[in-house]
C-alpha cells in the first residue's frame, strides 16, 4: 500500500511546476473564424493551464519551463503568464540574431505556437485550427535545460501531458529526462494523457511513448477515449442508453487494471463531459485511489450552460493538485478539480479566471443542489 506524499511547502521554492507548449490563442468570440474581422488574444496550452489555474485560483507559487522565439508574439505571452503570476524564469528564449545555441532568424523560420479557436455555439462544435509545425519548443532535446538546478530549489507537484510528448520527436525524451528528475527530487508527478490525433495521428507512437512516462507518473489523467487512444487500454463497451452507474463500472474495471499494470501509480482521474451542445453540457469527475482501491466520484452536475469549454480538463487536474497540496484529502480533490473545472468553462479563454472562494462556494452549491444568486 502507498501512501500519496507531497514534500511540504516550506521545504520547497515551488508549490508546482508544468513542462509543455504554452501558444497564443487567438479567439474571434461568437463569429466563426472564417468570417470573423476582430478578435481577442489569449494564451494556454494543455500543461501550462494546470500550473496556471495553481498561481492564479489557488494563489500556490508556480513555474513553468518552455521555450518561445523572443519576439512580440513570445513577449505577449510571458506578460499574460506574469499577470497570472506564473514565474517565467525558465523560458528558453531562441533570440532572432542566429546566433547561439538557441537562436533563429526574424523571418520566422521558428514561431510561437498560434491557434485560432472558435468556441461553437448550439449544434456548431467548437473548433481549433493550429500553427504548430515550426514552434521553438519542438526544438528542446534532452540536455538543453538544467533540471538538477530546477528541482534542487524544491518543487513539492511536477507535471506535463500528452500533448507535449508527442509534438516534436525529441519532446518524449524531454518529458521522460524532467520525469525522473522530478522523481528523483522527491516531487509528486501528473500526467495528462490528452490525445490529440492532431499532435500524432500514429497511435502506436503515442503509447510506445506514453507507457514509458506513466511509468514515471504518480498522478495519471485521461477520459475513457485518452486510455484506448494514447495507451492502448480499453474499457468494456457500454451502450449511450445504460445509466451513469454502469459506465463508471465498466470504466473502474479498466482503471484497477491499468493500476496493475503500472504499480507506480498513485491516483487515476478524469472529468467526465457529456456535450449537449456547444455551450451546454453535463459534468462530473471521479478519482480512484490506488491504495484503497477505491474511486470517488464528484457531485454530476447536469445542463450547464458554459461560455467556454477549452481548458476544463486541464483545470479539473489544477483542482485535484490544488486540494492535495492543501493536504486534502482525496475525497475533498474530486471535489474541488470537477467545480474549479466547471468554473473555469464558465469564462472565455483556456485558462482559470476564477478564485478559490469561487471554487468552494461551486462545491457548496453542487452538493446542497442550489441556484445561483446575484452578489449585490
Amino acid at each position: 500500500m502507498v501512501d500519496i506524499k507531497i514534500k511540504s511547502a516550506s521545504e520547497c521554492r515551488y508549490d508546482g511546476v508544468s513542462l509543455g507548449e504554452i501558444m497564443m490563442r487567438i479567439d474571434p468570440g461568437d463569429i466563426p473564424t472564417a468570417r470573423a474581422r476582430t478578435a481577442r488574444i489569449w494564451h494556454g496550452g494543455g500543461e501550462l493551464n494546470v500550473a496556471e489555474g495553481l498561481s492564479y485560483c489557488f494563489r500556490m507559487r508556480t513555474a513553468v519551463v518552455t521555450a518561445l522565439v523572443d519576439d512580440g508574439i513570445g513577449r505577449n505571452i510571458e506578460n499574460q503568464l506574469r499577470e497570472a503570476g506564473v514565474d517565467t524564469s525558465y523560458i528558453i528564449w531562441f533570440n532572432t540574431k542566429g546566433k547561439g545555441t538557441f537562436s533563429t532568424d526574424q523571418k520566422g523560420t521558428l514561431c510561437n505556437g498560434i491557434n485560432f479557436t472558435w468556441k461553437g455555439k448550439g449544434v456548431l462544435p467548437s473548433i481549433t485550427e493550429y500553427y504548430r509545425a515550426h514552434t521553438a519548443i519542438r526544438e528542446l532535446k534532452p540536455g538543453d535545460f538544467d533540471w538538477a538546478a530546477l528541482f534542487g530549489k524544491g518543487v513539492r507537484w511536477f507535471n506535463t501531458g500528452g500533448i507535449y510528448a508527442l509534438i516534436s520527436p525529441t519532446s518524449g525524451d524531454v518529458a521522460i529526462e524532467a520525469m525522473k528528475a522530478a522523481g528523483e527530487a522527491g516531487a509528486f508527478r501528473s500526467f495528462d494523457l490528452n490525445y490529440r490525433s492532431k499532435v500524432e495521428p500514429d497511435k502506436e507512437r503515442a503509447r510506445a511513448m506514453n507507457r514509458k512516462i506513466v511509468e514515471l507518473t504518480d498522478f495519471l489523467v485521461g477520459n475513457q477515449n485518452d486510455f484506448d487512444d494514447a495507451l492502448g487500454e480499453e474499457s468494456r463497451k457500454v451502450s449511450k442508453e445504460e445509466s451513469f452507474d454502469i459506465w463508471l463500472e465498466a470504466y473502474s474495471e479498466m482503471l484497477r487494471r491499468v493500476a496493475k499494470k503500472y504499480p507506480n501509480l498513485k491516483l487515476i482521474g478524469t472529468q467526465l463531459r457529456g456535450a449537449l451542445t456547444a455551450d451546454k453540457i453535463n459534468w462530473g469527475a471521479v478519482l480512484y485511489d490506488v491504495a484503497k482501491d477505491k474511486i470517488y466520484q464528484a457531485v454530476v452536475r447536469e445542463n450547464i450552460e458554459i461560455a467556454d469549454r477549452t481548458g476544463g480538463g486541464d483545470s479539473f487536474a489544477s483542482g485535484v493538485a490544488a486540494a492535495l497540496l492543501n493536504g486534502k484529502s482525496v475525497e475533498d480533490a474530486v471535489q474541488w478539480g470537477a467545480a474549479h473545472g466547471i468554473c473555469v468553462q464558465a469564462t472565455p479563454g483556456d485558462t482559470s479566471m476564477v478564485v478559490q472562494s469561487d471554487v468552494e462556494k461551486e462545491i457548496k452549491r453542487a452538493v446542497t443542489g442550489g441556484g445561483v444568486s446575484a452578489l449585490r
